[in-house]
């Protein structure tokens, strides 16, 4: 007989999982984890590595899509979203070449679901680069 487990609401996930890094990076990379997650989207993810370099800094979880190849990045915020991880969101993206970007978050904020939205919907923005403009 298979044995099922019990869905139980938490209402604190820090007592699950203190340290993004070390503790949700971790489980989400397992592979079990990784497809579950894989299904919810519809997207079949194949883990390409953990802490992944940028740079001097590091995207949380990176990752190929199975049938096509294109680049994923997976940023953890075990909070609620945030002007820094918006940005270190475009800054990974970038350095990886990622097509695919996956924003995980206890909750978003309206003004960054609506930037989220506003790319999606731009897929061609282009911001000027000002620095020798003056």
């Amino acid at each position: 007989m298979i044995t099922l487990g019990k869905f139980e609401e938490v209402k604190d996930i820090r007592t699950i999982w203190p340290h993004e890094a070390r503790d949700f990076t971790k489980w989400l990379a397992e592979d079990e984890n990784l497809s579950t997650l894989s299904e919810a989207i519809g997207i079949d993810i194949i883990l390409e590595e953990v802490e992944s370099s940028v740079g001097r800094y590091n995207v949380d979880l990176y990752a190929t899509e199975d049938d096509t190849g294109r680049k994923i990045i997976i940023e953890n915020q075990l909070e609620e979203t945030n002007h820094d991880h918006l940005g270190k969101l475009l800054t990974y993206a970038s350095g990886k070449g990622a097509e695919i970007i996956i924003w995980i978050v206890k909750r978003s904020r309206d003004e960054h679901k609506q930037a989220i939205e506003w790319l999606n919907r731009n897929p061609f923005v282009h911001l000027a680069d000002i620095r020798d403009a003056f």
